[in-house]
């Protein structure tokens, strides 16, 4: 089991990163790893990627805590755990340090991550649902190695007085969200939607969309004193007014759509209950609709090419093997993705600070010219040992030759995930069609077909 908060940081980044750092916390500096920058150098090195960055909120890095159960985990399990989810969360964009602590009673890992991007001028947005993905792949990862889990409620967090209300059904907030839920299954329209709310007693404000209009929409109730705002930090993220609009707009789009498609059933209807016994004919309307069903499904098999249940058991084999073999390939696109991404980082911050170190070897007073340029510096000298070490030479590196060979990896990481999903996506169609025949003929589902004249046109 473990659990997970998140703090933006925006003032103390080397502080932060020297207090997570600490040798006595992680067992000698052994628990420590870093990607795109060094415990060393953060603070410079997450400035480097600042100051591409049009954004000008005041948040220079965060600070992920992932905490483990006491006992339940070792250190070197916690600190890959950590550094996993620090890969799936921030797909390589952000550069970060992680460090596990072993100093209280229980393994935790701190990770401290640049707000910017390393390749794009964007930031880091820290919301509901940047939390929730953090949240869910947190427990994704307890799960493949085998830790408990904490059942989570999605949504945002709720303070004292709120949860307090709601356990008394006071909060003025719980009732709002029932209450939008309940009449966005009832209208046709957004203009239905701000009618039907009216009609319950609810003012409202600001329900406009356009420029022009305030950005969130208000909620007061009868006998409420404060207007409650459909922001995503206060009621959720569904319940912003253009959200609400996109949810009434797409059930009204789904019915419309239900109401074109004929129904069909995916499964076969089980007979076998007392209500089948004791009435003859609702058996024989249900064997009836599982004839029907059997029948469409050998339709689609002979459509696709399939003459037995033999050559379906075959290629479900075949789509199985093309999915694992995709699933290899593309982890190991991921691995690669990751350390490309990190040569790519270094070497532009190289690109752009060398002219510094080519100036600060000319330079007739290399002292004052160091405490001028220290920063620009020490992020090229910086850069220049990572890429040594992966067997570059700075001075004759072409910087377009590795973002080339970047954008190469990124391109075949996603032909080999898109061909897992597709493989995988259609193995478990022609299971459940073969696993529908077979329950329909009276054989188990485990049982393997051997016999190619067992054709799917066969006599029921």
């Amino acid at each position: 089991m473990s659990i997970t908060k998140i703090h933006a940081i925006k003032a103390t980044v080397q502080k932060a990163v020297d207090y997570i750092c600490d040798r006595d916390k992680t067992d000698g500096s052994i628990l420590i790893s870093s990607y795109a920058t060094s415990p060393e150098f953060a603070a410079e090195e997450f400035r480097f990627s600042l100051d591409h960055t049009h954004q000008r909120d005041p948040n220079l890095a965060y600070h992920l805590i992932q905490s483990f159960a006491p006992g339940e985990v070792t250190p070197e399990l916690a600190h890959e755990i950590g550094k996993e989810l620090a890969d799936r969360h921030l797909q390589g964009k952000h550069s970060y340090i992680i460090a596990t602590h072993v100093d209280k009673g229980h393994v935790h890992n701190h990770i401290i991550f640049c707000a910017a991007e390393n390749f794009e001028a964007k930031k880091y947005h820290s919301c509901g649902r940047s939390y929730r993905d953090i949240r869910n792949i947190n427990d994704t990862l307890c799960r493949e190695h085998n830790l408990s889990v904490v059942e989570q409620k999605t949504g945002p967090a709720k303070t004292y007085k709120e949860w307090q209300s709601e356990k008394s059904n006071m909060s003025w907030k719980t009732k709002l969200r029932k209450d939008i839920n309940a009449t966005i299954k009832e209208s046709g329209s957004y203009e239905e939607f701000i009618s039907l709310m009216k009609a319950k007693g609810y003012e409202i404000k600001d329900h406009e969309i356009s420029e022009e209009a305030h950005k969130y929409i208000g909620f007061r109730a009868p006998g409420q004193e404060r207007w409650i705002r459909g922001r995503e930090q206060s009621l959720g993220e569904d319940f912003t007014k253009e959200k609400i609009k996109e949810r009434i707009e797409k059930k009204v789009q789904q019915r419309a759509e239900r109401k074109k498609k004929p129904y069909h059933p995916t499964e076969l209807i089980d007979t076998s209950g007392e209500k089948f016994a004791e009435s003859p004919g609702l058996k024989k309307w249900a064997e009836r609709e599982n004839l029907q069903l059997a029948a469409k499904i050998q339709s689609e098999l002979s459509g696709r090419g399939f003459k037995s249940l033999q050559d379906v058991d075959d290629k479900i084999k075949s789509l199985h093997t093309q999915a694992v073999t995709a699933k290899r390939t593309t982890v190991a696109l991921d691995k690669r993705k990751k350390a490309s991404a990190e040569v790519l980082t270094y070497a532009r911050q190289y690109s752009e600070k060398k002219r510094y170190l080519q100036a600060y070897k000319k330079s007739k007073d290399p002292d004052r010219y160091y405490r001028e340029h220290s920063y620009d510096l020490h992020l090229a000298w910086g850069a220049e040992d990572i890429l040594k070490a992966n067997g570059i030479d700075p001075e004759t590196m072409k910087l377009k030759d590795i973002e080339s060979e970047y954008r190469q990896i990124c391109s075949d990481r996603d032909k080999t995930y898109a061909e897992y999903r597709n493989a995988e996506k259609e193995c478990a169609e022609l299971t459940g069609y073969r696993d529908t025949l077979l329950q329909f003929i009276g054989e188990s589902k485990e049982q393997s077909i051997t016999e190619p004249e067992k054709d799917i046109k066969r006599d029921r």
